[in-house]
């Protein structure tokens, strides 16, 4: 559980409670930051063709304005009903003042950073480099979120998480912590390695098969995860989503040839490899007989 000296139910304990409330800002990260993007490329695109904009009438939008409101009837959260997951029971998933249906979003998410925080607590213990895998989850699963609503993954994300990889393995946290060649090699595998695939699936095609995010995303995970383990991220997210694609196909619920997020099977793919990588590598090895 490492160094902390504290007991293990106690941290187990603070992650989940840490992990609920980090869960909570979450859905105001997946929520809010598309439309802040969209707001802002409005902006841009005025001034580029010099178009009269409204300044002066535009109400502040961002992260922490306004509060947390009904998105129906606009009414204020009272604060114990913004608990997180206690909130939407108390309410039994509608709005205490309209009624209308709260998305079940808003538990799912806050209920998912917490286990990721549990799992990466139990897998690298509560060390520092424990302390960034919580961190590198929480940003994975915000983004998965992001990419699945809206098909998106927004700079203000993926860069930060590849400049804190690179950062972050200047120090050497953990025993599988990338030296910076590794991290400087993963970061450039990844983006190189998606932009390959999307440059010939073009060529081939005459058809955009993924977006820049995802090049960066590749990238950031590369960071974080060092050239070696990121074939496993890759090969998961591929399989997944080539998988669950062909199933939706199949079951009708998804025509052929529409598009589909890569960014979630993608952060999966990272994560997986993040928490397991080793394990799964060692398992190839011994059943192929390599080892």
């Amino acid at each position: 559980m490492g160094s902390t000296g504290l007991p293990p139910v106690f941290v187990y304990v603070a992650a989940v409670v840490v992990g609920l409330i980090v869960g909570s800002f979450l859905n105001v990260v997946i929520l809010r930051l598309p439309a802040m993007m969209e707001a802002r490329w409005r902006r841009e695109a005025a001034d580029i063709l010099e178009l009269p904009t409204d300044d002066a009438t535009t109400t502040r939008f961002d992260l922490a304005a306004p509060g947390s409101h009904c998105p129906h009837c606009k009414t204020p959260i009272k604060a114990w009903h913004n608990l997180p997951v206690i909130g939407y029971l108390l309410l039994r998933g509608r709005c205490a003042s309209c009624g209308a249906r709260i998305s079940i979003q808003y538990p799912a998410i806050e209920i998912a950073a917490a286990i990721l925080a549990v799992i990466a607590v139990a897998r690298f213990g509560a060390t520092a480099w424990g302390i960034c895998m919580v961190g590198v989850s929480w940003v994975l699963l915000a983004m998965a979120a992001i990419d699945f609503r809206t098909q998106l993954l927004p700079d203000a994300l993926t860069l930060p998480l590849l400049w804190a990889g690179l950062i972050v393995s200047l120090w050497h946290l953990g025993p599988n912590t990338p030296s910076p060649a590794e991290a400087i090699a993963g970061a450039a595998a990844g983006y190189g390695v998606l932009w390959a695939v999307f440059q010939g699936f073009r060529l081939a095609t005459g058809k955009i098969g993924m977006g820049h995010g995802d090049f960066k995303l590749a990238a950031a995970l590369g960071a974080w995860l060092g050239w070696a383990q990121l074939p496993i991220a890759v090969l998961a997210a591929s399989v997944g989503g080539a998988v669950v694609g062909g199933a939706l196909i199949a079951s009708g619920r998804l025509s052929r040839g529409a598009a589909m997020p890569f960014g979630p099977w993608l952060a999966f793919g990272g994560w997986l490899a993040m928490v397991a990588g080793d394990t799964i590598l060692h398992a190839y090895l011994t059943l192929s007989g390599l080892r």
